[in-house]
């Protein structure tokens, strides 16, 4: 299990005493699906082991993004296939876990077991062929644990990687000849490691690795299931370690698939057993994307302490010491726009829908995160920080309404149902669009990532069955709400805005705005677009939550900084450009998705780059609704607090 980092949360003290309690607690319980399991080892009564059933998972490729199911190659079939049961967040992942031949008894080794024999036909042998050119892998899991094939690095030759899943076979030229040729990994060397209870003898798995071999198997005699192997002998102890003569991937080629399993006993602990998988040498990268956040954010604190500090101070001492109308007419400033600061803008009904949306974003990553640093969102439980994310979304609808109905009525609106649908439905309605065409590429590709009827209904039902619904009870509660007064009253007729300077152009502002928030998460996303597209764990939780505070931060203050001066030179339309100031850090970070795509990725099949691209455009926009919010909010209470600090006449 993970260590807990504790979140640098304002509110701490308020949830200390719970929080304690939980914490104090804790050893007590596990989270539901990631209880240990004791395994027994065989005794001398009835020489039985407890069995260890290896599961498989989806086939995958960092080069397609497409999985497919294991059992989608002419693979060694169990004689009943048996899917597990998945949660949502497993199913929209390409999860596919079914039972497998591969079962063995606890702490019992075993060498050269036949698993089956196969002829391959033309079909079969492309099929195999196609995978190992797209550099597929194979996944497994036993105990709720990853396979991975230990990779010892060549800079350090003491510190070994791990690399999930291992290939179905690799492509080479042998015996001195210059055509290429396709070989498989048709032989496995597991190993399994554990953690040997002293007083009870039970034993806990630690660990799952393999070491596959390509093995062309040779037998005397006609085949049978009593055949032995003259080139792996379990009677003789020789098992297979190195291949001189490798299995060809070809039209009637026969190939066996065989196994070994060897148990080595470990000293780590059942909790820490994923700290292995998860162990990086990265941290100092990340300490170090904190730290530049931090000068970002310094900076921006300095910029806004000096004009909350000092020069609105002086303004406001200045113009409530004014005595004359005359005086009042001869300044200039944000004070001359008072009249015209709260004029609702335009298309303030789309406003009020994204501010709403936003809101629901926030919520819904804000006790994400939380939950995912107390540890319930580990790797360990599969599936479960998709899950957590969807479900969240939809109870956070409630908060949307309400958010968008509060600011509608403050714009003097009086059709409270017709904002909520809206709220309901346009940013789900674009993402969905979206994803379910994705959805039809991945089908067209016959991928184990195309989500099921099923499934795709049950999204359907969340949205409309109880995300709709808890809309319009929050945008009932917020209409119902007295709306929120202005400080100052507005005039009936507009002022004009005077020619702006170059660089309060709302373009040119919008997109410097956006650069200060995308720098201050750039480096933490290039981690998190690593354990997406390049199959990899990611589990810094900590770290990233406390790049979302500062993310907080840096938007709210890029946008007032950038409020204040649009307000000095007496420009007052501040609504829409606040929301698009911080808003606009989307844009850098579909930019930067790009970049990463041309040269951190090697996708070559058109289909999986409009995946990419596709998954990337639903990430932008939702970041673009999300910060956008966090401007806006800030510059709100920015200017209500600046101008109820003044004397108006």
């Amino acid at each position: 299990m993970m260590a807990v980092r504790r979140p640098p949360l304002a509110f701490l003290p308020w949830i200390s005493v719970p929080l304690l309690l939980f914490i104090h607690h804790s050893h007590s319980f596990y989270l539901p699906g990631v209880a240990p399991e004791d395994f027994q080892k065989a005794n001398l009564v009835d020489s039985v082991g407890d069995a260890l059933m290896v599961k498989v998972n989806k086939l995958t490729s960092i080069k397609t993004q497409l999985p497919y199911t294991y059992y989608s190659l002419p693979y060694c079939k169990p004689k009943e296939i048996v899917d597990s049961a998945e949660n949502l967040g497993e199913v929209l992942r390409g999860d596919r876990i079914e039972n497998s031949p591969y079962v063995f008894k606890m702490r019992e080794p075993q060498m050269c077991n036949v698993v089956c024999r196969k002829v391959l036909n033309e079909k079969t042998a492309k099929e195999f062929k196609e995978k190992i050119d797209d550099e597929y892998r194979v996944n497994m899991i036993l105990d709720n644990l990853p396979l991975v094939v230990p990779i010892r690095r060549l800079d350090q030759e003491s510190s070994i990687v791990y690399q999930h899943g291992f290939h179905v076979g690799l492509k080479g030229q042998y015996a001195g000849t210059k055509e290429e040729k396709y070989f498989i990994h048709n032989h496995l060397t597991f190993t399994v490691k554990f953690h040997k209870d002293q007083q009870t003898d039970a034993a806990r798995i630690v660990g799952f690795e393999v070491r596959p071999f390509s093995v062309r198997h040779e037998y005397e005699g006609e085949w049978s299931e009593a055949t032995r192997l003259t080139t792996c002998d379990p009677h003789a102890k020789r098992s297979v370690t190195t291949s001189d003569s490798p299995q060809e991937v070809e039209d009637k080629k026969e190939i066996i698939f065989t196994y070994d399993v060897e148990f080595q006993e470990s000293d780590v602990k059942w909790a820490y057993r994923w700290d292995t998988y998860l162990l990086t040498a990265d941290d100092q990268i990340h300490w170090f994307s904190i730290v530049n956040s931090l000068m970002i954010v310094l900076f921006l604190s300095g910029m806004v302490a000096m004009i909350m500090l000092r020069t609105l101070y002086r303004d406001i001492s200045k113009y409530n010491q004014l005595e004359t109308q005359e005086e009042a007419q001869e300044e200039t400033g944000w004070k001359l726009v008072h009249g015209d600061v709260f004029r609702p803008p335009t298309n303030s009904d789309l406003l009020c829908v994204y501010v709403g949306t936003g809101v629901q974003f926030f919520g819904m990553i804000l006790v994400t995160m939380i939950f995912a640093v107390l540890g319930f969102l580990s790797p360990s439980n599969r599936g479960g920080f998709m899950t957590a994310l969807l479900l969240l979304w939809v109870f956070m609808g409630l908060f949307a309404g309400y958010s968008s109905a509060r600011l509608y009525k403050m714009f003097k609106g009086t059709e409270w149902k017709k904002i909520a649908l809206r709220t309901a439905f346009i940013f789900p309605a674009i993402a969905f669009s979206i994803f379910f065409f994705l959805n039809a590429l991945i089908w067209g590709q016959k991928s184990s990532g195309a989500v099921p009827f099923g499934t795709m209904f049950a999204l359907v039902v969340l949205w409309f069955g109880i995300s709709v619904p808890l809309v319009f009870v929050g945008a009932y509660v917020g209409f119902r709400k007295p709306p929120l007064e202005d400080p100052v009253k507005t005039n009936k007729i507009p002022r004009q805005i005077p020619e702006q300077a170059w660089y309060m152009n709302p373009i040119f502002s919008i997109l410097i705005g956006g650069i200060l928030p995308f720098g201050a998460v750039f480096i933490e996303l290039f981690f998190i677009l690593t354990s997406i597209w390049l199959q990899q764990f990611y589990y810094i939780f900590g770290f990233l939550f406390i790049v979302f505070a500062i993310l907080i931060v840096t938007c709210a203050e890029i946008t007032i900084v950038l409020c204040y001066f649009q307000l000095c030179s007496e420009d007052y339309l501040w609504w829409w450009r606040s929301y698009l100031t911080s808003g606009s850090s989307a844009l850098y970070l579909f930019l930067y998705a790009a970049f990463y795509f041309f040269t951190k990725l090697e996708i070559t099949k058109p289909v999986s780059g409009v995946l990419y691209f596709g998954y990337m455009l639903i990430a932008s926009y939702a970041f673009f609704v999300l910060t956008g919010t966090m401007g806006f909010y800030a510059c709100f209470w920015f200017t209500r607090l600046i101008y109820s600090s003044v004397k108006i006449d």
